[in-house]
C-alpha cells in the first residue's frame, strides 16, 4: 500500500513567521508556486497561501507591507506523518475541505501533499490499471 511519504514533495518552502504578506507574495511570484509554509523557530506553525493574500490584504486595499503573515496565515492546518496510508491522507483533505496537507514526522516539517499531487498518484495508478486489464485480456 502506497504512504504519504511515496507521493509528498520534500522540497517545501517555508517562509518565518516574522515576514509579511508582501515578502510572501514575492517568494510565490518568484517560485511560481500557491502557498508557503510559516515557520517559527523552524517548526510549522501555518500555511499562507495566494487565496490568504487575496482575501485578507488585497481585497480589503490593506498594504502588504505592513501585513504581518501572524493575522493572514491559516493556523489550523492539518497534517499526516509519513507512514500514513494514501487513502487516508486523501480522507482528511476531503473531510476538511483542504487543497493540501503538511507531512509532519516528530513535529518537523518533511513534506507536502497537493490536490496535484494526489490526482498524478491516481492517474497513473488508473494508467497502470488499465494496462494490467489490456495485457490480460490479450
Amino acid at each position: 500500500m502506497s504512504k504519504a511519504r511515496d507521493i509528498m514533495q520534500k522540497n517545501v518552502i517555508t517562509i518565518e513567521l516574522e515576514k509579511t504578506a508582501q515578502h510572501a507574495s514575492t517568494i510565490l511570484k518568484d517560485r511560481d508556486i500557491s502557498f508557503l509554509v510559516v515557520v517559527k523557530d523552524s517548526k510549522p506553525i501555518g500555511i499562507v497561501s495566494e487565496r490568504d493574500i487575496v482575501r485578507k490584504v488585497v481585497a480589503e486595499n490593506k498594504e502588504s507591507s505592513q501585513i504581518q503573515l501572524e493575522s493572514i496565515m491559516s493556523k489550523k492546518f492539518k497534517w499526516v506523518e509519513p507512514n500514513a496510508s494514501i487513502e487516508s491522507a486523501v480522507q482528511k483533505m476531503l473531510n476538511n475541505n483542504i487543497r493540501r496537507l503538511v507531512v509532519l514526522e516528530d513535529e518537523h516539517l518533511v513534506g507536502v501533499i497537493t490536490q496535484t499531487d494526489l490526482t498524478e498518484f491516481l492517474r497513473s495508478k488508473i494508467l497502470i490499471n488499465s494496462t494490467i486489464e489490456n495485457i490480460e485480456v490479450n
